[in-house]
This record gives structure tokens, C-alpha cells and sequence, in this order.
């Protein structure tokens, strides 16, 4: 694991023109999370369910019973229950990154040492002591890759899509909330949330 710190920053975005939230009056949302591991699909959907009333996890609907089902006959099912909405995440993609991070000398040779005319050969070779001198070392950091989709049912189409980069993941929950809100700040960057509707 890398010694880089947790960083979540968007990268692209696009929103249908004619759309907006407010246009579309969501009553009912479902919450996919596009995940191969079950623990974490759940965690992530209950993370982001957690933001809104209206949020409902997939878990309970997209299960066995309805893996074999068209796209027409789920979306069928889905008006059936009054969805109106549907908000995706997936790992788009996953990149590693290794960085050289430079040594580091102790302030001291800095002006605190009166190095200048006169400064002899031993004090100079202190200057390469393990004591003063923090050697450089390669950083490893992975970036996660998420996009995360919002569609319409009643238009039946893609409103707003969003990429995400996180740095160095360590937690599930953390990780989505922090792109939870870089997503919000983003549709209302984009006009697809209205920045005065609290």
C-alpha cells in the first residue's frame, strides 16, 4: 500500500441539455452499484442510500430472480414499483503510478550552520550524515477510475454522467462519500442541480 493520502477529484462530466433535476421531480431513485464483490456493492449502495430519502439500494431487486430478465422487462418492473430514476456507479478502471519523492536535508544547512569561506572538509562531509539527510524512495499510488450515470425512466434515457479519480483507497465508505460530494459539486457546476435548492 502506498503512503499517499486519500484524494477524490472529477474528470469529466456531461449533461444531457434538455435535463435537469428539478425538470424530473425524482420520487423514487434506485442506487446500482456496478461491483463484482457483494460486500462491497452493499456497503457502497447503503453509503450513498444514506444521502437521501428517496435513494433505494438494487441489492433486493437485481438478484437471481432477475438476472435473466431483458432490459425491457426490468424496466417494466421498475416503473411497476414507482422508480423514477436510476443513479449507477462502476470502477471504470484501476492505475498504478510509481513516483520518486526526493531526499531531504536538515534545515540546519541552511543558513544555520554558517556554511561559507572557511567551512572545512569535515564539516562539509557531515553534510551527507544519515542524521541530517532523509533519503528519497519511490511512492506507489493507485487510482481508482469510477463514473457514476444518472438516468431518467420516465425519459428513458442517460441525464448526467460523471468520472471520478480516487487516490489510495482505504475505505469503502469514505472513498464514496468523497465522491458523493465531488458529484454534487459537479451537477451544480453543470446546472443539473440547482446550488440554492436546500
Amino acid at each position: 500500500m502506498s503512503c499517499g493520502s486519500t484524494d477524490t477529484v472529477i474528470v469529466n462530466s456531461w449533461k444531457d441539455p434538455e435535463s435537469n433535476a428539478a425538470k424530473e421531480q425524482f420520487k423514487k431513485v434506485m442506487v446500482v452499484a456496478l461491483l463484482k464483490d457483494e460486500r462491497t456493492r452493499r456497503n457502497t449502495e447503503n453509503t450513498i442510500v444514506a444521502n437521501n430519502p428517496i435513494f433505494h439500494s438494487s441489492y433486493a431487486f437485481l438478484n437471481g430472480a432477475t438476472v435473466d430478465l431483458t432490459k425491457e422487462q426490468r424496466l417494466s418492473i421498475l416503473k411497476s414499483e414507482n422508480y423514477d430514476g436510476v443513479i449507477t456507479m462502476r470502477l471504470v478502471n484501476m492505475e498504478k503510478e510509481t513516483n520518486y519523492v526526493p531526499g531531504t536535508y536538515s534545515d540546519m544547512y541552511y543558513g544555520g550552520m554558517g556554511y561559507g569561506y572557511g567551512y572545512g572538509f569535515d564539516n562539509w562531509y557531515g553534510y551527507y550524515s544519515p542524521n541530517f539527510y532523509t533519503p528519497g524512495y519511490y511512492q506507489e499510488n493507485t487510482h481508482y477510475i469510477v463514473e457514476t450515470n444518472v438516468f431518467s425512466l420516465n425519459q428513458n434515457k442517460l441525464i448526467w454522467t460523471g468520472t471520478t479519480k480516487s487516490t489510495n483507497i482505504t475505505d469503502v465508505e469514505t472513498t464514496t462519500n468523497n465522491i458523493m460530494i465531488e458529484v454534487v459539486k459537479q451537477m451544480e457546476k453543470d446546472g443539473f442541480l440547482d446550488p440554492k435548492r436546500k
